[in-house]
């Protein structure tokens, strides 16, 4: 059994793991009013006789634990605690339906306002690293990845677009449906939700083993969002090329109306803003592609290990802008590090602290250690260590002490000093040459 994440402690509950969730939610945009039904299929990880559930700022309404009838519940500000039916033992398997209403909204946490927020005409989901329970009710750890079905029921003339590959479309009523499905195990702050007036289409591309590549943006945005994705095509090859095969089952670009502060990365998705289609964002569009590999195939296991997510995603930057015919990675590597050397010492990158872990220092610090791994093992066995990671660890939750023991295997011994200089101690390395 895992336990609490130090960095969110007050976050899921380790003592179950959700096997899928099942999702019908129907959503009024003039109103912000979500409606829903949760149907969460979980396995004991221990002898449990009650579980508990993050949802925040929506009302339980009813409760049911394998269809049980007279299932008792409690609901806090955070949680909702189930007492089950019975004493669960190990390994078994139980089912609980969650029916539930209101307003949603944003929670404010010390990263800022996470989860459901009402744009101007729609709505949309930014879940890492804690949102996910403004909207739907879940086990809210990184390393608790589930299956998921998506109903989604809104007004007429909105489109909704969620995590998976849409499997049906359809009307309840005055609502229009749409019903997405993945497989692909996926961590609660990976799973998305956008609504809004879009377009949806098909690029004349797939990616991985025939996947399609889908972009949904307002309709006065299609030439401005056609120019920006124009190279989508070649950095997912480029992708493919360097880390493997595409790890997904959706690959769907959203461009919202409103300007964010931010892109998102989703599971099979990376949402951008209006302001985000320009040649400046072009490098945050393959950041985000880059995600679906590493943070969304290969994701974390605990918030510490974040620089496994944002410090490759980083470096695949690096990589589109050599391939691209910008500056090389030796010359991204070169500026970033003298930037970071002119900057505080405080920060250990394996473990940064939760209100450093969204630091900019991560991100770099994370991509220079790679650059330092590449230039200590060469081209070669650096491009072996890659594939190896996302092909052996693909849908899984993984820490540093993981790729350390990867690294050690594929490089060689000198890999651990060099990792434990660039990533256990504050003090920069020198720049490797």
């Amino acid at each position: 059994m895992s336990d609490h994440d130090a960095y969110t402690p007050q976050s899921g509950d380790p003592r179950y793991d959700v096997e899928s969730y099942e999702l019908d939610l129907t959503y009024r945009v003039r109103t912000n009013r979500l409606d829903g039904v949760a149907v969460i299929n979980a396995v004991a990880s221990v002898a449990i006789s009650s579980i508990a559930l993050d949802l925040i700022g929506l009302r339980a309404i009813r409760v049911r634990v394998d269809g049980d009838r007279r299932t008792r519940y409690v609901q806090g500000s955070r949680k909702v605690r189930v007492t089950l039916p019975r004493r669960m033992e190990p390994g078994e398997r139980f089912s609980i339906e969650l029916s539930y209403a209101g307003a949603p909204g944003p929670r404010r946490t010390r990263w800022g306002t996470i989860g459901f927020e009402e744009l101007e005409d729609g709505a949309l989901v930014a879940a890492q690293p804690v949102g996910a329970p403004t909207w739907f009710p879940c086990n809210d750890r990184p390393d608790d990845r589930a299956g998921y079905t998506i109903t989604v029921a809104t007004d007429a003339g909105y489109s909704a677009v969620a995590t998976g590959a849409l499997v049906a479309t359809g009307r309840r009523g005055q609502f229009e449906t749409r019903t997405y499905r993945s497989a692909v195990p996926t961590a609660t702050y990976l799973t998305a939700l956008h609504i809004g007036r879009y377009e949806t289409r098909a690029l004349p591309i797939t990616v991985g083993r025939g996947v399609p590549v889908t972009v949904v943006h307002p309709p006065g945005l299609r030439g401005e969002v056609d120019y920006a994705f124009t190279p989508v095509s070649q950095m997912l090859a480029l992708f493919e090329a360097e880390f493997g095969v595409y790890p997904q089952d959706a690959c769907t670009l959203v461009v919202t109306p409103d300007q964010l502060e931010i892109p998102l990365e989703a599971q099979g998705m990376a949402v951008f803003g209006s302001n985000h289609l320009d040649i400046a964002s072009e490098r945050l569009i393959a950041h985000e592609l880059a995600h679906q590999w590493f943070g969304n195939s290969v994701g974390v296991a605990r918030w510490s290990d974040i620089w496994l997510n944002e410090g490759f995603a980083c470096y695949a930057e690096w990589m589109w802008s050599e391939a691209s015919g910008r500056q090389t990675v030796q010359e991204k590597a070169a500026r970033h590090h003298a930037r970071l050397a002119g900057l505080p010492q405080d920060l250990v990158l394996a473990d940064p602290g939760p209100g450093l872990m969204f630091d900019d220092r991560v991100y770099k610090r994370g991509a220079l250690t790679l650059y330092a791994l590449r230039r200590a093992a060469g081209d070669t066995r650096f491009s072996e260590l890659l594939h190896a990671w996302v092909s052996s660890r693909a849908g899984e939750s993984v820490t540093t002490a993981d790729f350390r023991a990867l690294a050690v295997r594929v490089i060689g011994a000198g890999a651990e000093d060099l990792l434990t200089a660039w990533l256990d101690r504050p003090g920069l390395p020198p720049l490797p040459r």
